[in-house]
């Protein structure tokens, strides 16, 4: 009997992602959570936070995850305007940066475990035309640092150390770790 499975998030690319090892959620649902930091919050306390706000009680496992883009202490939160989103990549340009992302499994008797997986990217340097070129394309809605490394993004990246799919949104080797601590099998 395949495992019950509900995804805590409308991401896509975090259902592509569970397919990857074999999961195919019988649900997705997008949870209603504030994601403001709280004062002086850090990017791992903070992405932890979000993931096990996003668990919700369903039948059989939930997966949750957040993913946060950090330059520094600095969040570079999912991007909403044109102009947030060349600020950030001015930012990114260059430079190295980190991506935080947790997930939160809730069992069906109720049990939580989280775990975190941090990355290191860096971006090549970017020219304006870069810049504007990728803006045009619109990939940059709706993302943590303005970006999907999984998108036309992949060109800027120089260097990565850690985990890909973490920063895509889903990390698979601790998403798979937490189902099987908790009891799950597939």
């Amino acid at each position: 009997m395949p495992l019950q499975v509900t995804l805590a998030s409308g991401s896509p690319r975090r259902l592509e992602l569970l397919r990857q090892i074999g999961l195919e959620p019988a649900h997705s649902l997008v949870p209603d959570i504030d994601e403001s930091p709280l004062p002086g919050e850090r990017p791992r306390a903070y992405a932890l936070r979000l993931a096990r706000a996003k668990l919700m009680p369903a039948a059989g496992y939930t997966i949750a995850a957040d993913t946060v883009v950090a330059l520094g202490s600095r969040l570079l939160h999912k991007t909403e305007t044109e102009a947030e989103a060349r600020a950030y990549l001015t930012l990114l340009s260059g430079r190295r940066h980190h991506v935080v992302s947790a997930v939160a499994v809730r069992a069906p008797d109720g049990r939580v475990g989280a775990k975190l997986s941090a990355s290191v990217v860096g971006f090549a340097r970017l020219d304006a035309a870069q810049i504007e070129n990728y803006l045009a394309s619109g990939e940059w809605r709706g993302k943590a640092g303005a970006y999907a490394i999984q998108g036309r993004a992949a060109q800027f990246i120089a260097f990565l150390s850690g985990s890909y799919s973490g920063v895509v949104g889903l990390p698979l080797h601790e998403t798979a770790n937490l189902l099987r601590g908790l009891g799950a099998q597939w």
